[in-house]
């Protein structure tokens, strides 16, 4: 799998631990509502920029946020061996 659908796995998976909506967290991270659902379902990659606007609106710096993702990332990796 790509790294867009990981990161937006880890972004919905987040969200939804937060009790957010998409509507939510995009109005929190200053972006479109349908955008944010782009991200999730791994059809657009966020820039740095916009990966930092996330990580604030869902409370986490974005090194915490890639860090998520990171260890999601490995965990599919294993499961997949």
């Amino acid at each position: 799998m790509s790294l867009s659908i990981y990161f937006g796995r880890i972004v919905k998976r987040v969200r939804e631990e937060h009790g957010l909506s998409q509507e939510v967290l995009a109005d929190r991270a200053d972006l479109n509502r349908s955008y944010v659902g782009e991200v999730e379902r791994g059809t657009a990659m966020p820039s740095l920029g916009t990966v930092t606007k996330i990580a604030k609106a869902l409370n986490l710096s974005p090194s915490a946020l890639l860090a998520r993702y990171e260890a999601y990332e490995q965990s599919q990796l294993e499961n997949v061996s």
